[in-house]
């Protein structure tokens, strides 16, 4: 039989460890690290998720920035919201049109410019994956309950806020 690697856990631990005996200071290293892994196993977790759905990350990004905004934007704002360009948009695009989950419409204030939204199939689409998300996320978190998840999420929050204050 095959021996796993280290549990999360421990490489968490050997991280900070390693971090710490470089010079880190001891509580920002476990932070900064339990997210950074954190983060590193959802988004594994989740390309596996978007390839059984079948649709690419890039389309993905496409549709989450819809849902997230709520309206309509161009395609040069949805390029630049997910850090593509634009002739990677407009491929994109024409493949989450074909598939009924964007459509593409004159702008009726400027009839130069094009608006994408989502459409009801893109919706139910948007809603059928974080629904799938929302399952291994809750095992994620499941040994926390209402209370400590609130307190997590304001903690988050506070740190969040202060992101556009760092000047990396």
């Amino acid at each position: 039989m095959a021996r796993r690697g280290p549990s999360a856990a421990e490489q968490h631990r050997r991280a900070v460890a390693a971090y710490v005996a470089a010079g880190g200071e001891e509580s920002v290293q476990r932070v900064i690290t339990a997210v950074q892994g954190l983060s590193r196993k959802l988004d594994q977790w989740y390309a596996r998720q978007l390839a059984d759905l079948g649709i690419t990350a890039g389309e993905w990004a496409v549709v989450a920035t819809l849902a997230k905004d709520g309206g309509a934007l161009t395609p040069s704002q949805l390029a630049d919201l997910t850090n593509v360009a634009p002739s990677s948009m407009t491929h994109r695009l024409d493949k989450l049109v074909e598939r009924g989950f964007v459509e593409r419409t004159p702008d009726a204030e400027n009839r130069t410019r094009i608006l994408v939204k989502l459409t009801e199939p893109g919706w139910e689409f948007f809603s059928l994956a974080i629904r799938g998300s929302d399952v291994v996320e809750s095992d994620v978190l499941q040994d926390l309950g209402d209370a400590e998840r609130g307190e997590l999420a304001r903690l988050l929050e506070v740190v969040i806020a202060r992101l556009d204050d760092v000047d990396a």
